[in-house]
């Protein structure tokens, strides 16, 4: 007897081996895919957008509130464009001349684009690009609604760590819409959870309204996921010119 096969065996045999290696490469295709997806996972969310959003108020003789985001395109801790949309409003006193004091409503906001350059010791970041405000004066009897006003804006600040338990921080914001000038200096060390020291702060506009501020604040406590900045101290503004009382909150989260 012959140990060849039939011909008609020998056809189907290799069909056979073709559909089992076909079959046998799909499988490892499919796992090799299955297996891939943490990584592919984990390169998406590493370019994945970042944010940081944030709000704050400040109360004393005038309120001011505002909130926004922060966003970059890679990763806080590296240099990289990154962009800040922001929106408040506030409320102060204004003296009307001869007329009795009024009440000037603002509301404002901003969307920038910049760059922010990390170091060993800190952060640099610098922001440009357009503002609006809408303002309008209230007194006895009058309600007066102020155009809508645009202009650029140009917002730098500066977070430094001198040594490894102290911060400090820079921040410059310049407006057009309304002819403004904000600067704020802190200085902290790392004491009960937070950076406790002093800070400064100047305001200005096209108005003749000018603000100084001097008190006491702690930054970077950390809560329930949240980040605090607690502020509190004295403000000197027009056209009060007398010394007041002041405190403002600030809050933020990275997601």
């Amino acid at each position: 007897m012959s140990n060849r096969l039939p011909s008609n065996e020998g056809a189907r045999h290799p069909a056979t081996f073709r559909r089992i290696a076909v079959r046998y490469t799909q499988w490892w295709l499919l796992l090799a895919f299955v297996a891939g997806l943490p990584c592919d996972r984990a390169r998406a969310n590493e370019a994945a957008l970042r944010a940081v959003l944030f709000g704050s108020m400040e109360a004393g003789a005038s309120t001011f509130s505002a909130s926004g985001a922060k966003l970059v395109f890679d990763r806080f801790d590296r240099d990289g464009p990154v962009a800040l949309v922001t929106a408040g409003g506030g409320v102060r006193l204004e003296d009307g001349g001869r007329a009795p004091t009024m009440m000037r409503f603002t509301a404002l906001g901003a969307a920038l684009a910049g760059y922010q350059f990390i170091r060993d010791w800190g952060a640099v970041t610098v922001f440009a690009g357009p503002e609006a405000s809408w303002e309008s004066l209230s007194g006895p009897g009058f309600l007066q609604a102020l155009p809508l006003r645009t202009g650029l804006r140009l917002h730098g600040e500066v977070w430094a760590r001198p040594t490894e338990t102290t911060l400090a921080t820079a921040t410059v914001i310049l407006g057009s819409a309304r002819g403004d000038a904000y600067a704020r200096l802190s200085w902290g060390t790392a004491l009960f959870g937070a950076y406790l020291g002093p800070e400064a702060a100047v305001f200005s506009d096209r108005t003749d309204y000018r603000k100084w501020s001097v008190g006491l604040h702690a930054t970077d406590y950390a809560m329930g996921g949240y980040r605090f900045r607690l502020s509190a101290g004295c403000q000197l503004e027009t056209p009060l010119n007398q010394w007041s009382p002041y405190i403002s909150l600030a809050i933020w989260n990275t997601l």
